[in-house]
Parts: structure tokens; C-alpha cells; sequence
């Protein structure tokens, strides 16, 4: 009979361990008792062999003679190993707190042997000391009847070589044919005693002090259940694996799910698709995952990708796949793009398991093994469990991405000003005290900025309109001469009356275009060359090369993604571009020596040109020190800026594809007013309905005209500056003289503004603006006539 020993570490118990079959003979002894009952004459039989080893029955100390007596100890144990369960059970005769078993079960044989000959019985997570508390745990309950539970699971993990995977088992003990014998070793406990063990439990000299080692005898032998507990412990890791902030899991996740699936070289794959649009996406779980399928250039339509099968059940239905046959899939389907890909892999069955975001994605998880049906409908069941973790992982890694691009958002566009940053500050710390009190309903702080004075000023690109839709205007006549010349091509290789007729259509729009574009007719005209024109060039390509060449030459000309000419259109956009980057270039570093001077609130916007908000006053300071005299001096410095913008936009007319002009405007507002920060966009604001005034004016300003007239108020080549106070006027031109004698500004014009809506009264001062043209390592001052040759002079 075969002994197992585990490889325990034991050093010493409390017990002194003897094995005895006591309890299975007084069974035996029962039925000799009973004549009539139906086990007495195989009773007798039995105990006629068993009665020649008493030593079976009074206990052996030497576990290794136990071999000795295979014939008794299987016949006395045969009704715990009933046959027909041999082969299912993985169970086992052993002797306790030593752990040598035999009398092993078919299953459990088989077990061992597959684990391989270099394989030791171990048991996970116990040292010497463990046992030593454990058998004492096991004294106090079964001889001093307390209720003491040293409950912690047993396992062990036996290699499997013919899957090539290590497998968890729980390991189950039965000691129902034990007897504990105190010895004159072992001090009688009292309850004081036994309460003051289970108050000291990490001091094991203590508890040697109340249990010495064999101061009891335990007789009798237990009974061990395995089971294969590899999938709920895979799951727990899995659930443990997940919880980890961790993007380097990927690897342990694969390797956790080919002990799940028992496969070794199972493969894990990660992809991510918009359902909305429709669109492959380049987001993973994290940065080790890639998909097992998909290439980094496989974006777009995924409908291109999966047959309308995957597309239904998988990304719309969100139902898990089983393809269990890769080659059998593809014959049935027609070798599309996916099959190929899982062919060119050398993946023989796959697993889609789609797992639906809150954010709108579908992450689909997907498993696949070199063989044919080793993954199929009935294992995927186990992805039931663990797509749940793998869901909330995902989730979170979403959400910690979502975090870094709106902390990026906010740092570079939509963050708080350093200069009011303090007052958020502490409006967050009085909502936290709040919290720390116990107030039931804390709330923050309106952050409220009162008595300040803003500035604003715009330099608008001037008619962006009209420019814009002479730019869509040239692209259309372009593209309609090119659609004419393409067919005129066709006719001389084969004449036909349709192509005639097309020509006439497309020449009746082109005579549209050129009268002027109006509300529709762009996408009219879009809408004609798609259902009309294109069908043909479609055609046309698939005659041969003659009529090919003119349809290529056409498409040479045509944006690949808007498919339209997008020639004077990107040039009118890149000109927008430019300008608008390099005039917020320049408003930005200039705002840089003004925070140094005096600080102050500031936001720009970009729209065609910039334009900014400037506020400026004592409440917007943490620490007291404003006077006028930086206000004027913020107005002087708003002043020179304008000119800055209009000279760098000046200079940048030679460089844009457009030589695009931009109208400038300064609104001054000399009573001080309150600025509230506004939750829902998340900017500051003016509050109150009094000063609600000067936005309706900053909203309306920059269309005015000049009263009595049909003359736009803002216009390229000058600054437009709006007030109402006489005395604000004297401010300006003050600052004009001084900066005409700096070369920069020229003529000066006090005109009245036509009445707005609500708004009554308002003057400007619009005054010239005197470029200067660069030439060489020099500046020399230029200006248009007049002026030119008066500055030079």
C-alpha cells in the first residue's frame, strides 16, 4: 500500500499522534451483537482476520509500518470507499497533524501521478507554528468541548502536466474516528486558563506553556477530501487582480484565464469599438493589451471588418461568440476580413465576449486557442464570472483616462487664472470645514468679485464672410469646370447623348455659382454631383484604362476625406489659423509683463481673431494694495497691445495663402462693477442687472455703425475706442498724442455711435493705426500716402 507523505514542516505538537482502526472495530463488534441484522455473518468473517492485529486497534506510532497491513485496513475501510465512486472522489485514509495518507481513491492516483514524480504534498500557507496552534485548537474543542474554530482553510496546488497548468484544490478533513487521551504531561485547564489562551493567540510559548508538546495522545485516524476548487480560486484572483490600481496586470490576467479555461497557450485580446458611429477605436484596456485581430491601422467602419453575424449578436446585441471552428466560420461566410486576420494568427477557435461602457464603448475581450473547438459555447459560460471584474477595471481605467484629459483641458484651456485662484481656495476649505462639522447640506461659496474695472478689446477678422464663401464659391466653380472637362474626355472615346446631357446639368449649376452663392446651393449642388455624376465616374472606371485616366486625373483634385475641391477653402481656414495663433501669441505675451506690473484677472477667446476680458481692482487681490494708477496704466498698456496685434497682423497679410484684415475695437467702462464666477460654463461673468449693460454693449458694439451713416464703426486699418464719459475721451487722447509721437498712431476721428437696442448715447474715438514695414536689420515707419511720407519726413 502506497504512502503519501506532504511536505509539512512539522517539528513538533502538542500531541502525540497514534494510528488506530479503534472506532472501525467497535463497528465491527456492533453487528456481532446483532444476529439478525443483515451485516452480522460479513461481521463475523471480518473480525475473524481483524482480531489477529490488535496493534491496528491500540494504535501504531510508526506510520511506516502501516504497509504492513494493506488487507485489514482495506477491509475494515471498504464502506467509506464505495467502488463506484473511486473514480470520482479524490479522497484518501491519512493520519492527522502528521499527514501521511494512502489507501488513495482512482482519481486522487491519477492526480498524483500527472503532477509528475519531482511533485511534493504540500500544503499552502502553513508553517509549524500553525499546526502546532491548530491541533491545540483541536484539543479545546473535541476534549474540553469549548467552542474554539481554527477555521482557516486548507489548500494545496498539484501541477497538472497534461494541460500544463497548476490547479487549487480544498482540502477537507473528517475526524469523526478520532480519540484526544490527556497525559499526566498536560496541566489540567481551567476556563480562566482556556479564556486566557484565546485572549493571547500570537503567543505561542504561552500556549506551549498550557498544551505541552505530547501532553496528549490523539488515536485514531481521519478521512481526506479534495476537491478542485481551481475555478473559484482563479475568480477570487481575478476579483484581487482587478481591484489593483494597476496597468500591468494584463500578463497575470492571461495567465489566471488559462488555468480558468485549462488551456496553456491560450491567447488574450483586447479591442474597443464606438456602437454610436460605428468605428473601430485605438483605446484599450491599458498600455499592455492589444488585440489579437486588429492592427493599429485598423480604424473605421467595422462593419468592413465583421460579417453582419459578429456585427448583430457581438456590437449590437452585446451577446458573448463562440467560433469553434475558424476554417469551418470562414468557408460559411466567404473568407472576409475577419477570418482572414484569425487565420493569418493561426488561431484554430476564438471567444467575443462584448463588455458594454458607460461611457457608450463596447470593449470586447477576446480569447483564443491554436486548436480547433477547444474554446466553444459551453466553456464560455466561465467568462460569465469574470467579465464583471474585467468590466469594472476597464471602467475605472476609463474613468482615470477621462480624469487625465480633463485635467490637461483644464490646465491648458478652461483652468482658473492664477490671480483669483486663491479665493477658490478657500472657498473649497470653508465647504470642507463644513463637511468635517457635520453640516447636513454643505455649500460652496459664490466666488464674487465686487468693485473692479474691466476692460475689453477684439480685433475681428474683418468680413470673414464674405471671405469664406468666396472661398466656397472658387472650390465649386473649380470642381464643376473639372466634372465638364472629364466628360468632354469621355465623349471623344465614346460619344453618347447622356454625357451631353450631364454637361448641360452641370453647366446650368455652374452658371448658379457663379451669380452668387445662396442658402442651400452648395449642398444642392454636393447632393447632384453624388447621385448624378459619381454613379457614372464609377461606372466609367471599370471600362478599362482609357476611360480610368480622366476619372483619376478628376479625383487628383479631390480631397480624399470631404470629397470636394478643398483647395481655397483650406487656404481661407489655414489663413484663419495662422492668424489666430499668431495674434493670441502676442496677446500672450504681452499679458506676461502686464501680470508682472499689477495683477489681474484676464480671459481670451478665439473666434476669427481674439478677443479678452480684463479685470482689474482691490477684491480680486488676496492681500490689499490697488490703486487708479494701475488701472490707467493697464488702459495705456491695452492701447500699445492693440497696436501690437495690428502690426503683427500687418506683417502676417505676406504670409497667409488669404491676406486676411482684422478690425480692432477698445470698450472702456469707467464705473467699477462685480464679476461672478458662473457654474454652469464655467467662467467669470458680470452679476447683477445694472451692469448687465456692459455686456449688452460688448455683444453689440462691434456691428455698430457711426450714427447717421451707413459705415461700419470698426474698420481695418484703425482702432475703434467706445465710451460714454467725456472725461474717458480726454484719457485716450492723451494716450494717442503720446503714442503718435512714438510713430504709431495717426489720424484721430471723435465720432457718435447709432443708438442699440437698449443702449443709447455711446461715442468712439477711432483713431489710425501707422504700420511699420520691416526692411532689413531696421524698421522703417510706412503707411499708405499721406501718412507714409509724413512719418518719414
Amino acid at each position: 500500500m502506497e504512502i503519501i507523505r506532504f511536505n509539512s514542516q512539522i517539528k513538533e505538537l502538542p500531541l502525540k499522534v497514534l494510528f488506530s482502526l479503534e472506532h472501525l472495530y467497535r463497528e465491527v463488534e456492533k453487528y456481532l451483537e446483532q444476529p439478525s441484522h443483515a451485516y452480522h455473518e460479513a461481521a463475523q468473517n471480518i473480525f475473524k482476520k481483524i482480531s489477529q492485529y490488535p496493534q491496528l486497534r491500540s494504535g501504531i506510532e510508526d506510520f511506516d509500518e502501516i504497509q504492513q497491513y494493506e488487507e485489514p485496513i482495506t477491509m475494515l475501510t471498504d464502506k467509506l470507499f464505495p467502488g463506484p465512486l473511486l473514480t470520482n472522489e479524490i479522497k484518501a485514509l491519512m493520519v492527522p497533524f502528521q499527514f501521511h495518507a494512502f489507501r488513495l481513491t482512482t482519481r486522487f492516483s491519477n492526480i498524483l501521478k500527472n503532477a509528475g514524480e519531482e511533485f511534493e504534498m504540500k500544503i499552502s500557507g502553513f508553517d509549524g507554528d500553525n499546526f502546532y496552534q491548530m491541533a491545540c485548537a483541536f484539543i479545546l474543542t473535541q476534549y474540553y468541548k469549548q467552542p474554539f474554530h481554527f477555521n482557516r482553510p486548507l489548500s494545496m496546488e498539484i501541477y497538472d502536466k497534461n494541460s500544463g497548468i497548476m490547479r487549487h484544490y480544498r482540502l477537507l478533513l473528517n475526524a469523526d474516528f478520532t480519540d484526544i487521551i490527556k497525559t499526566d504531561k498536560a496541566p489540567e485547564l481551567t476556563q480562566d486558563d482556556i479564556n486566557e489562551m484565546m485572549l493571547r493567540g500570537d503567543d505561542l510559548d504561552f500556549w506551549r506553556s498550557k498544551m505541552p508538546p505530547e501532553s496528549y495522545i490523539f488515536k485514531g485516524f481521519g478521512i481526506m477530501n479534495l476537491y478542485d476548487a481551481t475555478t473559484e480560486v482563479i475568480i477570487s484572483q481575478l476579483r484581487t487582480l482587478f481591484l489593483k490600481n494597476d496597468e500591468n496586470i494584463f500578463d497575470e490576467f492571461q495567465k489566471n484565464l488559462r488555468i480558468l479555461f485549462g488551456i496553456k497557450d491560450l491567447q488574450v485580446g483586447y479591442s474597443a469599438y464606438n456602437t454610436k458611429t460605428e468605428q473601430v477605436l485605438t483605446s484599450f484596456m491599458n498600455k499592455e493589451s492589444q488585440s489579437l485581430f486588429l492592427d493599429k491601422t485598423d480604424t473605421g467602419d467595422y462593419h468592413k471588418m465583421f460579417c453582419d453575424g459578429v456585427n448583430c449578436y457581438v456590437l449590437q446585441q452585446s451577446q458573448t461568440l463562440a467560433i469553434p471552428d475558424v476554417d469551418l466560420y470562414a468557408e460559411r461566410i466567404g473568407h472576409n476580413i475577419f477570418s482572414k486576420k484569425l487565420k493569418a494568427k493561426g488561431i484554430g477557435s476564438i471567444l467575443l465576449a462584448p463588455i458594454q461602457m458607460d461611457s457608450g464603448e463596447m470593449q470586447l475581450l477576446e480569447l483564443a486557442s491554436p486548436r480547433k473547438y477547444e474554446l466553444n459555447s459551453l466553456n464560455a459560460i466561465k467568462l460569465q464570472d469574470v467579465v464583471p471584474f474585467v468590466k469594472i477595471a476597464t471602467q475605472r481605467f476609463l474613468k482615470e483616462r477621462e480624469n487625465v484629459i480633463e485635467s490637461t483641458i483644464q490646465e491648458n484651456y478652461t483652468s482658473i487664472h492664477p490671480s483669483v485662484k486663491w479665493r477658490f481656495t478657500q472657498a473649497v476649505n470653508s465647504f470642507n470645514k463644513q463637511k468635517a462639522a457635520g453640516v447636513g447640506m454643505p455649500v460652496l461659496e459664490e466666488i464674487v468679485f465686487d468693485k473692479i474695472y474691466p476692460l475689453y478689446g477684439q480685433s475681428d477678422i474683418k468680413g470673414s464672410s464674405t471671405a469664406r464663401n468666396h472661398a466656397i464659391q472658387a472650390d465649386l466653380e473649380f470642381q464643376l469646370s473639372l466634372v465638364i472637362d472629364t466628360l468632354k474626355k469621355v465623349m471623344t472615346i465614346r460619344p453618347m447623348p447622356i454625357y451631353k446631357k450631364l454637361i448641360f446639368r452641370v453647366n446650368h449649376c455652374l452658371g448658379n455659382v457663379k451669380d452668387g452663392l445662396k442658402a442651400g446651393d452648395e449642398v444642392g449642388i454636393l447632393d447632384f454631383l453624388k447621385n448624378e455624376i459619381y454613379p457614372v465616374f464609377r461606372h466609367l472606371k471599370t471600362l478599362g484604362p482609357a476611360f480610368s485616366q480622366p476619372i483619376e486625373e478628376y479625383m487628383s483634385h479631390i480631397d480624399p476625406t470631404l470629397n470636394v475641391v478643398y483647395k481655397e477653402r483650406k487656404a481661407y481656414e489655414d489663413s484663419v489659423t495662422i492668424l489666430n495663433e499668431k495674434l493670441s501669441a502676442v496677446l500672450d505675451q504681452r499679458q506676461e509683463e502686464a501680470q508682472a506690473m499689477f495683477p489681474h484677472y484676464f480671459q481670451r477667446y478665439n473666434t476669427d481673431g481674439v478677443e479678452y476680458n480684463i479685470y482689474i481692482g482691490d477684491s480680486i487681490l488676496e492681500n490689499d494694495g490697488f490703486d487708479l494708477m494701475y488701472l490707467y496704466n493697464l488702459r495705456l498698456w491695452q492701447l500699445e497691445t492693440m497696436w501690437d496685434i495690428e502690426q503683427k497682423a500687418f506683417e502676417l497679410r505676406s504670409e497667409m495663402p488669404h491676406p486676411l484684415e482684422v478690425a480692432s475695437l477698445i470698450l472702456i467702462h469707467s464705473n467699477p462693477l462685480a464679476i461672478k464666477f458662473m457654474m454652469d460654463n464655467k467662467q467669470f461673468d458680470v452679476d447683477g442687472a445694472y451692469n448687465a449693460r456692459y455686456e449688452i454693449i460688448k455683444k453689440r458694439i462691434d456691428k455698430s455703425h457711426i450714427k447717421g451713416t451707413n459705415d461700419r464703426l470698426t474698420i481695418p486699418g484703425k482702432i475703434a475706442i467706445v465710451y460714454s464719459q467725456d472725461k474717458d475721451a480726454q484719457e485716450y487722447l492723451n494716450y494717442i498724442e503720446y503714442l503718435q509721437a512714438e510713430g504709431k498712431f495717426g489720424e484721430v476721428e471723435m465720432l457718435d455711435v447709432e443708438d442699440l437696442q437698449g443702449v443709447s448715447g455711446l461715442k468712439a474715438i477711432r483713431v489710425e493705426v501707422l504700420y511699420q514695414e520691416k526692411k532689413g536689420k531696421g524698421e522703417k515707419v510706412k503707411l499708405n500716402g499721406r501718412q507714409a511720407a509724413m512719418i518719414e519726413a
